[in-house]
């Protein structure tokens, strides 16, 4: 009896029947207050010449502070400082590409990105991008890169994204904001230091926070739903609600929700999002409205949606003394409207988890268009 061959008709014929995802998980992680420190130790094993550098994408509201000089610049290394006041852009990372390819003849040993959502998204993309030919905006989809991305490492200084986890990095395009999905997305090392998250404003602190408390109230109650998810899902969860309605001291809030924002990524890995993250994309396409506060500016209006979680959410909100902005869709134009229900409408697998297979009869344009009115 040949036992190769067996196993592999057997293998064969499961495999008809049943396809899993295999997706990738960030390979290394250290976590700990002060743990920042490690990141001299950590890249040295991965640099491969003097001439080929480390990039350091820094959010520009550390120009000047201590943390700069704690970063571990040798050789030919490059520190560059990036504004996170509006979403990351397609061509934001295109000219970021171009730039480190006119200053260095060799391609750099890592990409390290250190800030909120939008630093750890461009430095994943950025990353991407120094191995794949053409712009960004070519892979913005699902699982359209195939090529192994430069060494790259999240170091969050806000937590609640999950983006430091997740085999996403979310752009806004010239025609879509979307991100590129891929398994070469996912970065190769994380430092999760909760001294970084000292002195986040309140507010941003909450809107980003939320980002994972919506995470969870959609992948929970996704038809995507699996005990991967849900395990992952509801721990994030439990912890942010210990974070937003318990009086936690701030040591302790900071570490459970940097915890939070990793399980809460990890939910959605073998899941996804639903209505909130699509009518967000929306906003943020036409508006350019932030992640964070685009998603609770929409999910306040999804009860029909979301009942629990949009009750759970307003007891978070006025605990916290969070006063939403009005009429931020008051003088958009019809036109724009149809466009932001467009981009909503064209997030697929977002809607199927949120409202299952049908998800097109039972949602339209018109329907998204009168929820955006509200904001």
């Amino acid at each position: 009896m040949d036992v190769k061959k067996d196993f592999v008709l057997k293998n064969n014929v499961r495999n008809t029947l049943t396809k899993f995802r295999n997706f990738p998980m960030v390979p290394r992680v250290v976590f700990g207050s002060g743990s920042f420190g490690q990141l001299g130790e950590i890249l040295m094993p991965h640099r491969k010449s003097t001439e080929a550098p480390m990039v350091y994408l820094v959010d520009d509201v550390f120009e000047g502070t201590g943390l700069v000089e704690r970063i571990p610049l040798i050789c030919s290394d490059r520190l560059v400082f990036i504004s996170a006041d509006e979403e990351p852009k397609t061509q934001q990372v295109d000219a970021l590409v171009n730039e480190i390819r006119e200053l260095f003849s060799e391609e750099p040993s890592g990409i390290i990105g250190i800030g909120g959502g939008t630093l750890l998204d461009l430095a994943k993309a950025v990353a991407i991008m120094l191995t794949n030919e053409g712009g960004a905006a070519r892979y913005q989809g699902w699982d359209l890169v195939h090529k192994p991305a430069v060494y790259h490492v999240g170091i969050p200084t806000i937590s609640g994204t999950g983006a430091e986890v997740s085999r996403t990095t979310v752009l806004l395009g010239p025609e879509k904001k979307l991100g590129i999905n891929s398994d070469y997305t996912t970065f190769d090392q994380v430092i999760l230091d909760p001294d970084l998250l000292e002195g986040v404003p309140h507010e941003q602190w909450f809107y980003t926070g939320m980002d994972c408390f919506i995470h969870c109230i959609e992948s929970l109650s996704g038809t995507y739903l699996n005990a991967f998810s849900q395990s992952y899902g509801e721990k994030a969860l439990d912890l942010c609600k210990e974070v937003f309605l318990r009086d936690l001291p701030e040591k302790q809030a900071r570490e459970k929700l940097m915890m939070a924002s990793w399980h809460g990524g990890m939910s959605i890995a073998y899941s996804q999002v639903g209505v909130a993250h699509a009518m967000s994309y929306g906003l943020s396409y036409v508006l350019g409205v932030k992640h964070g506060l685009g998603n609770c500016l929409v999910f306040q209006h999804l009860e029909e949606f979301y009942p629990e979680g949009v009750a759970l959410f307003h007891r978070m909100k006025d605990t916290h003394g969070i006063v939403l902005p009005k009429g931020v869709c008051g003088h958009v134009s019809e036109d724009d409207l149809d466009t932001m229900s467009a981009v909503a409408l064209g997030l697929e697998p977002l809607w199927e988890n949120a409202l299952g297979p049908d998800w097109k009869a039972r949602v339209s344009a018109e329907e998204l268009k009168s929820i955006y009115r509200r904001i």
